[in-house]
């Protein structure tokens, strides 16, 4: 498709592909200016539901005006081929720009503030993502974050209801689906209800953000596996690991916030974006002025210490009493053992206290 051109959309180059369509960099001749491109393949575009999620992709993110948040210009059709126009983002997405061992915490606090504000403005709209993760996360050269992929988003006020006949899951590599369209989303990103069928609010975005605050901080999946069902499983029942285990100098209250963004009830969570926003914001206040609250640090284990500290008290006195006695004269028996006795049934030196 490279070379060729889209109404009068110039294609020039792919820059990736994902569940939704393949996303091109193109040049716009009529207004000058480099745009990107989502192309819906053509095996897809006889499938009715990926179409009506192709388009509803375009409707959702072009009501939602905000910096954070991918612009859409346009929807269109030529001959066969769908596609949606957007904003050109010279820069990469999340999940190639976290290091193994995880990011800075400037880092994580720069882009995770502007993550928070995109999915608050969305929530405050009526919409629900329901695929926040690092590969919808775009970074730009200069820091800017711009949410990306709202081809799963809902409004808020709909409810969808696992279908008794439908529960098989059908996957595609990370993303999963009920037959009936009623589990949606990224298996290591999505919530607990999104897991198991159950109607997504804001919330669930909360969930996400959790997890994938997660990984920029420790550079780990929160819910990894070796499949996709023991994934499911892992965000269902299990906990991750603390995030101070993995990355040092972890801020406690950092820490705190990604555990109640992580919690398996909806109703325990933070209940608006907006709110965990302020705590990122207050935190990053803190950080530059020098009064964070210090780090996660392991407990010391102080009481093996203590029993050797102790045994060895009582071999120095014991020593030394040893050394006294044998400089001391030699004195009659009797008055050696009232000398002795008293000092070991004391108890100071074989039970100090």
């Amino acid at each position: 498709m490279i070379g060729t051109t889209l109404a009068h959309y110039e294609i020039l180059e792919k820059l990736g592909e994902g569940g939704m369509g393949v996303v091109y960099r193109a040049r716009d001749q009529l207004l000058d200016r480099l745009v990107a491109i989502k192309v819906l393949p053509e095996n897809k575009v006889g499938d009715d539901d990926r179409l009506r999620r192709f388009a509803q992709e375009a409707r959702t993110a072009s009501a939602l005006n905000h910096p954070n948040i991918i612009t859409i210009h346009d929807i269109a059709c030529d001959g066969t081929t769908q596609y949606i126009v957007m904003e050109y983002v010279r820069g990469k997405t999340l999940d190639h720009l976290i290091p193994h061992k995880g990011m800075r915490l400037g880092e994580v606090l720069k882009i995770g503030i502007q993550v928070a504000e995109a999915v608050a403005a969305a929530a405050e709209a009526g919409v629900v993502h329901r695929d926040l993760k690092p590969g919808n996360i775009m970074v730009s050269e200069s820091g800017l974050v711009k949410v990306v992929d709202f081809g799963l988003a809902k409004l808020a006020s709909r409810t969808e209801v696992l279908s008794e006949q439908s529960s098989t899951l059908a996957m595609s590599g990370e993303t999963a689906h009920t037959q009936d369209g009623a589990i949606l989303g990224t298996l290591s990103y999505m919530s607990p209800e999104q897991a198991e069928g159950k109607p997504a609010d804001g919330r669930s975005d909360i969930f996400s953000f959790g997890a994938v605050l997660y990984e920029m901080v420790t550079g780990q999946q929160a819910f990894g596996g070796t499949t996709k069902m023991s994934k499911l499983s892992a965000v269902i029942r299990e906990e991750p690991k603390l995030p101070s285990t993995m990355a040092v100098g972890t801020p406690r209250d950092l820490e705190k916030i990604i555990a109640r963004c992580l919690r398996k009830d909806p109703e325990r969570r933070f209940q608006h974006m907006s709110d965990v926003r302020v705590a990122l914001v207050e935190l990053k206040e803190e950080s530059e002025s020098g009064t964070l609250t210090s780090p996660v640090t392991p407990r010391k284990r102080t009481g093996a210490k203590w029993i050797f500290a102790t045994a060895g008290m009582v071999m120095l006195i014991s020593g030394a009493s040893v050394v006294w006695i044998r400089e001391r004269p030699a004195a009659p028996a009797a008055e050696l053992e009232s000398r002795i006795v008293p000092f070991i049934s004391s108890g100071s030196a074989t039970n100090p206290k």
